[in-house]
């Protein structure tokens, strides 16, 4: 900032503090307008990383979606085998037929968890964490965003541990082999696909409530748009 001296002497306390005045209106201005301008920047900063926040949201939706309607397909699939199955055990069916129950309906499939699980993207938001544009927004859109990030990581973690508890995966392999040579224990292949439904009943479980969670952090539909 530069000060001009005056060109004159001054003379009177009149003339001193009309100087001094000018002096600190000058200040108080220049301050102001830098203040308006880092004002300007960090609300454009942090709309710019709003808008690629939401989008990056938006798509790890339709990821979740399209996740949803696979593992529902495969669920289904599954579920109508396990039913089957056990049927035909409490019927006290014979082994031989309860396999070629079990080949006809696992023919046309391929017998393995295929558990879909979308490809959950945060980028946009370290980006934002990074260059402080996080800190620059209201409040409550900080808080809806950090938590469904948060909710991304809580249910990737959650699934890891399910598969750990739910899954028996040597077992899963075992008896897909056993399946592809058509020799399966109809026993023990009830054991592993009710695991395997379980296993994507729980999955689908944990992503809708992730959908819910995420669309919170959404702005609210404009009425009319």
């Amino acid at each position: 900032m530069h000060l001009e001296l005056p060109k004159e002497p001054l003379k009177t306390f009149r003339d001193f503090l009309k100087h001094y005045l000018m002096i600190v209106l000058s200040i108080l201005t220049a301050l102001g307008l830098e203040a308006w301008v880092e004002h300007a920047h960090h609300r454009h900063a942090s709309e710019a990383a709003s808008t690629q926040i939401d989008a990056e949201i938006r798509a790890n939706l339709a990821e979740i979606h399209t996740a949803l309607e696979e593992d529902t397909q495969r669920a289904g699939t599954f579920a109508h085998i396990r039913d089957s199955l056990e049927q035909d055990l409490k019927a006290n069916t014979p082994d031989a037929t309860i396999v070629q129950h079990i080949l006809t309906q696992t023919r046309n499939s391929s017998f393995n968890l295929n558990l879909r699980w979308p490809t959950l993207r945060q980028e946009a938001w370290d980006v934002a964490v990074a260059n402080q544009s996080v800190g620059w927004m209201d409040n409550d859109r900080m808080y809806r965003y950090s938590a469904a990030y948060a909710a991304q990581r809580e249910t990737a973690n959650t699934l890891t541990a399910n598969l750990a508890l739910v899954m028996n995966g040597p077992r899963m392999i075992d008896t897909a082999t056993d399946l592809r040579s058509g020799n399966v224990q109809p026993r023990e292949f009830l054991h592993v696909v009710a695991q395997m439904t379980v296993m994507l009943d729980q999955a689908r479980d944990n992503l809708h409530t992730l959908e819910q969670r995420l669309q919170s952090a959404l702005p609210a539909p404009q009425h009319g748009a």
